[in-house]
């Protein structure tokens, strides 16, 4: 049994280092369906299930100290990558897209905590606000609606659950609809050209980009966001707070305007942000799963009926967006995917389209990072006054 605060923190990312590498090196259809970050959570909350920690002060301790301090740090890495001048040379249409997908996902979650209010347990409203944020957004953006709004790390489990199977059903369903690319063009009236030229310029952009990491590149990448983060923090703790607004919220907003900015400057050239962010949000998502528990998922046949409902309003939403506006179902169906799987799946779905796509795909995710914590702070405040 794990006592020790140090060992505990060690553990977790050495645990979430072997399922990546599994995720890497076998050829196993499971991760196409149960992602890495997914299978760290449930199995890091079996391990809390079992008692292979205890919760002493030294480790309650070292939990808050790693997981408040890394998660600003992630949050401007990770937005180091969205430069919006980029994301405004997708063009008006799929701009326009990837915004109807997320205020009608928005909606779908509205509607179906409206349609299950009575039977949901108490905090499920701060549950939603998180998965609202992984759906426009990504797990990052999920982790900093949870921690802004401080839904207990229980509770989180509910939402990964939906984001895993919901979702994996949801890419199935987009993938299988690919075929019937015309048909839908023809139904929407949608002139599809301007796909082809916006995804070649892209694409001859990403190219003169440095794709070789340098030692210099990791410590000033990490050196910068540990700095923000402090920065960030100490901000947030003097401003206002209110019942919505606490000092995390306040960092949480701080850090992602610093990251977006962050992205219009030569910071954001450097190669190495993803992989930094990615092992912070690892590292975080096994702190969290750390402390929760299987007994207190009684209710997961729920929600993951109430991710389906969610989804079916948001599909029916952006199919008469869709017919009003003239979109192909490129556009919806990577819009979709950009909000709902973020970077890891839409660049996927663009590559069944056409390999000059993919960095579309990649640049409506971008977006979802911007988005995705605002977006799902909102909807957990609409869904709170409920």
């Amino acid at each position: 049994m794990i006592q020790s605060g140090f060992m505990y923190v060690a553990f977790l990312i050495f645990f979430a280092g072997i399922i990546v590498i599994l995720e890497k090196n076998t050829k196993a259809k499971f991760f196409k369906y149960v992602p890495a970050v997914v299978l760290i959570y449930f199995i890091a909350m079996l391990l809390s299930t079992l008692g292979l920690w205890e919760k002493t002060d030294e480790i309650n301790s070292y939990y808050s100290i790693v997981k408040e301090n890394l998660l600003p740090a992630m949050i401007f890495l990770m937005l180091l990558r969205c430069d919006l001048r980029k994301i405004i040379k997708l063009g008006p249409k799929m701009l326009l897209a990837f915004f109807a997908a997320a205020i009608s996902i928005a909606f779908g979650f509205i509607v179906t905590f409206g349609i299950f209010k009575g039977l949901y347990e108490a905090d499920t409203w701060q549950s939603f606000a998180a998965l609202s944020g992984s759906w426009m957004g990504g797990t990052g953006n999920m982790v900093a609606v949870q921690q802004a709004l401080g839904l207990p790390d229980s509770s989180l489990g509910y939402t990964l659950l939906m984001d895993s199977i919901d979702y994996s059903i949801w890419v199935m369903i987009l993938l299988a609809l690919v075929p019937f690319a015309n048909k839908f063009a023809k139904w929407t009236k949608a002139d599809t050209r301007v796909l082809d030229e916006v995804g070649a310029q892209l694409e001859k952009a990403e190219e003169d980009n440095r794709k070789v990491i340098e030692f210099s590149d990791l410590i000033v990448l990490l050196g910068t966001s540990l700095f923000v983060s402090a920065i960030a923090i100490s901000v947030g703790n003097m401003l206002p707070s209110s019942d919505f607004f606490s000092g995390t919220t306040w960092t949480v907003l701080i850090v992602t305007v610093l990251g977006v900015i962050g992205a219009m400057t030569p910071l954001s050239k450097l190669p190495g942000s993803s992989q930094i962010s990615n092992v912070m949000l690892y590292t975080i998502v096994a702190l969290i799963a750390s402390r929760a528990n299987f007994a207190e998922l009684g209710q997961a046949p729920l929600y993951i009926i109430s991710g389906f409902v969610i989804l079916a309003v948001h599909a029916i939403l952006l199919s008469m967006i869709a017919k009003i506006f003239k979109l192909d179902l490129f556009t919806c169906g990577v819009a979709s995917l950009a909000n709902i799987g973020g970077v890891a799946s839409a660049p996927i779905l663009a590559a069944s389209y056409s390999q000059t796509l993919i960095p579309i795909g990649v640049l409506m995710a971008m977006i979802g990072y911007i988005v995705g914590t605002g977006g799902g702070l909102l909807v957990g405040r609409i869904l709170s006054l409920m």
